[in-house]
């Protein structure tokens, strides 16, 4: 009825195909290690609160000037904000490399989100709206933990806090009060 189909021969050559098996399944766990969908659900949860939260506005060089620069995505502002009074300060970097959270444990990024300070101890600025973020649940604090460590590494250092009257290095947006 049909053509006669030939055997293809591939030659063995002692434990190869294991080894290839073995291989093939060692790379998969280094790629993929402990990938699920509980995993896939939290970082997707921490994208949403990440993005309902507005963290790139403050997080995301050019925002502020009309043109976001999303291959640096939450790699730190380049836009200060002044404080009357307090100073002018720049949305850090938010992304795991060095220059950002990358020395930072899960555990660290979110008491940095409910009590308002950095592991060192320094107090996140008034403008970072951490007294709100504290109600969240600790699904929804470690899921936004979980998702910055996910992100890409971005270099980036942003300016340091600069004392009030002192100039700062970049353009400044000012926070004023109402009624002032």
């Amino acid at each position: 009825m049909g053509a006669k189909m030939k055997k293809l021969h591939i030659p063995r050559h002692g434990r190869q195909p294991e080894l290839l098996a073995s291989a093939i399944s060692l790379l998969l766990a280094v790629v993929i290690p402990g990938t699920s969908r509980a995993d896939e659900a939290q970082l997707e949860r921490g994208r949403y609160l990440v993005q309902i939260s507005g963290c790139s506005d403050c997080h995301t060089p050019g925002y502020f000037l009309g043109q976001p620069d999303h291959t640096r995505f939450l790699g730190g502002s380049d836009v200060g904000f002044e404080i009357p009074g307090v100073g002018v300060f720049y949305g850090p970097n938010l992304t795991p490399d060095a220059s950002g959270l990358g020395n930072w444990t899960a555990d660290q990024i979110v008491a940095a989100i409910r009590t308002g300070a950095t592991p060192e101890g320094r107090g996140l600025v008034p403008v970072m709206p951490w007294p709100n973020l504290s109600a969240l649940s600790d699904e929804d604090a470690y899921a936004i933990a979980a998702y910055l460590q996910s992100l890409d590494p971005v270099s980036n250092e942003v300016p340091r806090p600069v004392a009030p009257g002192e100039p700062a290095p970049s353009f400044v947006m000012r926070v004023v009060p109402p009624g002032q």
